[in-house]
């Protein structure tokens, strides 16, 4: 792994995009353009597996209409004659939505919302929501405590660090599944418990969450199209594009920290 300084303040917009850029979180990723192609055809095709939990219906069938707003919302190459090497994430599109995201951050802060943390990418993005749930907690939000004994995909839902994820094995593990999500709103409601104002997520948790019509706010890959195509939707309020998963999970930290500054909050690492 290449050793890269990591910015130790809040870094300003120029800063987060040259940040973004040297650690391939954005700009030339590493997830290659057939990756991305394939699954923009998958999903146009019906695969459920790549719907995170929403429902798409027959709105895209079409991979050049997914193609389209991929591009437009995450950054991708738009020719769709581009079809093998390399792909991008524009950064300027990742700081975006970051201060998208930010704002409804601010708000679930002012008004002390319910907010559920989950991650079906543990590896990669465990200490950006970690870190963003603490700042709410701070701030006077309530972090929604899932209830005990759930589980799903063959494994357990379980709380680490006021984020949920899903467990199989004593592993942490990455899925883009919106079972365990729909395990949670389930064991919510049966215990007679209010849902989240707030969900901060990504791939199927995420998804599941706006599907179900509870304020949602995510991040997602470019090999990840549905997320974006339910934000252009409205389903999900913002939606961050990254590399979900970079050689090192600390690359991550000038952007939580941009993240939660732009919200009005004191970041708690």
């Amino acid at each position: 792994m290449v050793d890269m300084p990591i910015p130790s303040s809040v870094p300003s917009r120029a800063e987060l995009i040259d940040h973004l850029i040297r650690t391939r979180i954005a700009g030339d990723v590493a997830t290659p353009r057939e990756n991305n192609l394939s699954h923009y055809r998958k999903l146009a095709n019906g695969d459920r597996h790549y719907w995170l939990g929403l429902e798409l219906g027959d709105r895209w069938t079409d991979e050049q209409d997914v193609l389209a707003v991929m591009a437009e919302r995450c950054g991708v190459v738009d020719d769709p004659e581009h079809r093998s090497g390399q792909d991008t994430i524009d950064p300027e599109l990742t700081v975006g939505a970051l201060d998208r995201m930010a704002a409804v951050l601010r708000k679930a802060a002012e008004t002390g919302e319910r907010v559920l943390f989950a991650t079906g990418h543990p590896g990669g993005l465990l200490e950006v929501h970690r870190a963003t749930a603490a700042a709410l907690r701070a701030a006077g939000c309530e972090i929604v405590e899932i209830p005990a004994g759930l589980d799903a995909d063959e494994g357990y839902v379980f709380q680490f660090c006021d984020v949920a994820m899903l467990e199989r094995g004593a592993t942490l593990w990455h899925t883009h599944s919106p079972a365990p999500m729909a395990a949670i709103l389930d064991g919510l409601a049966r215990e007679g418990r209010p849902l989240p104002d707030l969900v901060v997520a990504d791939h199927g948790w995420a998804g599941c969450a706006g599907q179900r019509g509870i304020d949602a706010v995510g991040y997602a890959d470019c090999n990840d199209p549905a997320l974006f195509l339910g934000e252009s939707e409205g389903t999900l309020s913002a939606v961050v594009p990254l590399d979900d998963h970079v050689t090192s999970p600390r690359f991550y930290d000038p952007m939580t920290a941009y993240l939660l500054d732009a919200a009005g909050l004191t970041a708690q690492f």
